[in-house]
């Protein structure tokens, strides 16, 4: 039984797998704790006969708003270091080949690590076997995106927005599955701008499957995810893997290398650590503000 206080709930039912994020008075935000916890839950899901599919989800009618900057593993509350990813609580080889970095010094191999670790967590959806819906619900913003657009399928309530605000300061897509999903029209429209996407465009454009009113969106994505239990899994892992090889042969690794490296890069520029410090100063909502009312959307914009 899925321990109902853990930060991602997995379950099993009727052939299909959900996966579901459960930080709700947090908006699901990641954290180490959930990423390693939806990466679990993708590994579990591959490995069990009982599943056709899987769903990835959020509770609270929220999917995901990103990674949460006022958790302070992320480093986002300053304190004696500049601001940025902190290392703390990570395990990696290149810890043992050279000394701790002094306060303030940005080492980018160490970065690569760290965020790389992320983004090959995200990848096992794309590498899983079986396909994978998100139920996009409210916000999927940010680092949302980097997993949600690893997935095969996306269905969007009506009400909701995708988006990455943190190409206006403070980060790239490290999946870099913006480029291949939208082609490079859409993904400079939308990555040069780090505007919103709302369900009426996001379907017009393509980036989603289907769009749905937010009360009957979770019955909809289950009934989808149930019928593909009248495919072979072999069939079904096949074709997934012929439409990724593609992908693949398009060079999407070595464009999650550099989307990787130059979020890094990004996060410790002199204007992304001025940025955060007026966390402390202005507060984090305020800055977040700021930082989206020039665009007048996301939490600047009426719904």
């Amino acid at each position: 039984m899925t321990d109902a206080s853990a930060v991602v709930l997995y379950e099993e039912r009727d052939g299909v797998a959900f996966v579901t994020l459960n930080r709700p008075e947090k908006k699901n935000t990641l954290t180490e704790a959930v990423i390693a916890g939806i990466a679990d839950g993708i590994d579990r899901a591959a490995a069990s006969r009982a599943v056709s599919a899987v769903v990835l989800r959020g509770t609270g009618g929220v999917l995901c708003a990103g990674y949460d900057l006022t958790n302070d593993q992320w480093g986002a509350e300053g304190g004696d270091e500049r601001p940025g990813l902190r290392l703390g609580g990570w395990t990696m080889l290149y810890d043992a080949e050279g000394p701790d970095p002094r306060p303030g010094v940005w080492d980018p191999v160490r970065d690569w690590q760290f965020m790389g670790h992320n983004t090959r967590r995200f990848m096992k959806i794309w590498d899983c076997p079986k396909p994978v819906i998100a139920q996009v619900e409210g916000w999927a913003l940010g680092g949302a995106t980097d997993m949600i657009l690893c997935c095969d399928q996306l269905f969007m309530a009506d009400d909701a927005v995708i988006g990455y605000p943190p190409a206006r300061i403070f980060g790239l897509p490290t999946t870099a599955m913006w480029v291949y999903r939208l082609g490079l029209e859409r993904a400079k429209q939308y990555l040069l701008t780090g505007c919103e996407i709302d369900a009426p465009t996001a379907l017009r454009i393509g980036l989603v499957s289907e769009v749905h009113p937010a009360a009957d969106l979770a019955s909809r994505v289950e009934e989808h995810a149930r019928r593909f239990s009248r495919i072979p899994a072999n069939q079904l892992a096949l074709n997934k893997l012929l439409i990724n090889q593609a992908f693949e042969n398009m060079g999407l690794r070595t464009t999650q290398l550099f989307g990787t490296l130059f979020d890094g890069m990004m996060r410790h520029t002199e204007e992304a650590y001025q940025w955060v410090e007026a966390f402390g100063d202005k507060g984090f909502r305020e800055v977040i503000r700021e930082r989206d009312r020039p665009w007048g959307d996301y939490g600047e914009r009426s719904r």
